[in-house]
């Protein structure tokens, strides 16, 4: 089971609403709903949660590309959701197959530095059978400027979403649509 909120940055402070993504099938569709949602063109963030298992948060500013960090990739790409952005993160297109992951900047380093944590991570087949890597993707940095640092963000497991809002100073107006 899926919750997905949007959290609308406004002059009053932040704005939540639950979001249905029945009509969602690209990151377009996706990048568009929160563009909707937005306010003069602010910051609006979409977290998407599956049941433990995985978090998103897509952030939109105006008409700038989207910023992604999905905080378990190898589960994220097994569900649709997730696969969406997975994919983005990727470099992966459902028309031009990535054959190479070893070429794609996956955690953020510059040209194929190795990342500095101890986390191992591990390739777990996606449905296409190609490896996707286990643990978190994407801009670990998506946050700082909000107020949740890179560490904070990757320390976060159960109830990420709620814990992201709290430091973002939105905790209740998330709770109310959760």
């Amino acid at each position: 089971m899926y919750f997905a909120a949007l959290l609308a940055r406004t002059h009053d402070g932040w704005e939540a609403s639950d979001t249905e993504l029945d009509d969602v099938e690209t990151l377009s569709d996706l990048t568009d709903l929160a563009r909707e949602a937005s306010v003069d063109e602010d910051t609006v963030l979409v977290f998407i949660e599956q049941e433990d298992a995985w978090f998103g948060v897509l952030r939109v500013e105006g008409e700038e590309d989207p910023r992604i960090f999905v905080s378990d990739a190898a589960a994220a790409a097994r569900s649709s959701y997730g696969e969406i952005l997975t994919n983005e993160l990727l470099g992966r297109d459902d028309d031009d197959p990535v054959d190479d992951l070893d070429s794609l900047n996956l955690d953020g380093t510059e040209d194929g530095e190795p990342e500095e944590d101890d986390q191992d991570t591990v390739d777990v087949p996606a449905q296409g059978g190609e490896a996707v890597p286990a643990g978190p993707v994407g801009d670990r940095e998506i946050l700082v400027d909000l107020g949740l640092s890179e560490k904070e963000l990757l320390a976060l497991d159960t109830d990420a979403l709620m814990e992201i809002a709290d430091a973002l100073g939105a905790g209740e107006v998330l709770e109310t649509v959760r």
